[in-house]
């Protein structure tokens, strides 16, 4: 039962980062980087240092 949890969240992670790190200049396909447990996080992470990086601009 946690694994499909694990699944139902990973997808729901997935979908809405595919549309959000191109806007960011990271490719797409990092979305896969959540499928790993802290993948989630440095995504995180690597967005807020690129949002800071346009904000200066």
């Amino acid at each position: 039962m946690e694994g499909l949890i694990w699944v139902v969240f990973t997808v729901l992670t997935v979908i809405p980062l595919l549309k959000l790190l191109p806007h960011f200049g990271i490719n797409k396909y990092w979305a896969l980087a959540c499928i790993i447990p802290l993948g989630v996080l440095g995504l995180i992470w690597w967005m807020s240092i690129r949002l800071q990086d346009l904000e200066r601009r």
